[in-house]
């Protein structure tokens, strides 16, 4: 059974990308489980092409510093020739109704001055992604779960005009290893594009800028240490970010913690502890470009190979080429 997961290099990879999902990729992942970056997906809105270049980069080697198997790992757009020939086909295949109704693109339309086509037609893309390694399973949040469905309906609605030629893959929810807040703003999700960083810890921050940032985390006037999420989202946070790097119930490793200093500092202490490998091993890899590069090309050479069987007879079930 194949599971595939992709991570968009839309901003550098944070905190919570790495205990949420990442972390699990390496730990959980089968020999069959394929990752990407997938960087045509961060082009549906405007983005600078030196920074996507060099996020993908980086991505890629946290992926792999994080400890996820080079076989299983590769570049979106390594394997642009297959995959933009597929979503042709789908697309083809898709109905306008579909990709208009997607709730991603109406939120991320509205209120718009342009909205570039492939920010409309990205689904497609998406379902060409799942289907071209025959992935049986996807782990998506309920914002992709959409997604995922339109890939099923493509897969089921081209087997049954065309031939058999995909398998049809479903949704399936990741379990949640941590769900890791902004530590300047608690009321919102830690993310990698955020436009104020200050609240942001990024895989690769050195160990004093992260002892910084928590420093600085928002709390509130309670003046106790207890795992409270709707009275005292600040202080959860982090005491869920304890929990994710030590393994034990927020409500536990709160016993002990009896000011706001010491949980800063003990939380810090255990980020920069969970990170320091995997910085390590980033870092190394992306000192030595040939290599990441060797790596990287390789990676395309097994996604290429998994999947052009599969495009070949999609191709050849669609009358074309």
């Amino acid at each position: 059974m194949t599971r595939l997961s992709g991570a968009t290099p839309s901003g550098r990879a944070q905190l919570g990308n790495y205990l949420g999902a990442i972390r699990q990729w390496a730990r959980e992942g089968t020999d069959d489980d394929l990752y990407f970056v997938s960087d045509m997906h961060a082009m549906t809105t405007a983005y600078n092409p030196q920074r996507l270049r060099a996020l993908s980069r980086e991505m890629l080697a946290v992926l792999l510093g994080s400890g996820i198997k080079p076989e299983r790992v590769f570049v979106q757009s390594d394997i642009a020739s297959q995959l933009t020939a597929l979503t042709w086909v789908l697309e083809c295949t898709c109905t306008f109704g579909e990709v208009a109704r997607m709730i991603q693109f109406k939120e991320k339309s509205a209120g718009a001055k342009t909205v570039r086509l492939g920010l409309l037609t990205y689904p497609v893309l998406m379902a060409a992604d799942i289907l071209l390694p025959g992935a049986d399973e996807v782990p998506v949040g309920e914002d992709q779960a959409q997604h995922v469905e339109l890939a099923r309906a493509l897969a089921r609605r081209f087997n049954s005009t065309y031939g058999e030629a995909f398998v049809v893959p479903k949704a399936v929810t990741p379990k949640v290893a941590a769900r890791i807040r902004d530590l300047a703003a608690p009321e919102r999700k830690m993310a990698k594009s955020a436009r104020d960083e200050a609240g942001v810890v990024f895989v690769l921050d050195a160990p004093d800028m992260i002892r910084r940032k928590f420093r600085r985390a928002v709390t509130d006037g309670f003046e106790r240490v207890e795992y409270r999420p709707d009275e005292q989202p600040g202080v959860a946070n982090m005491l869920e970010i304890l929990s994710a790097c030590t393994g034990q119930p927020p409500q536990d490793v709160a016993d002990g913690i009896d000011s706001y200093r010491v949980l800063k500092e003990t939380t810090a202490d255990a980020v920069i502890e969970e990170l320091r490998a995997v910085r390590n091993r980033t870092e190394d890899l992306l000192a030595d470009p040939a290599e990441l590069d060797r790596i990287r090309a390789t990676g395309a050479e097994r996604a290429a190979e998994r999947g052009h069987h599969r495009l070949a007879a999609v191709t050849r079930l669609a009358g074309i080429g």
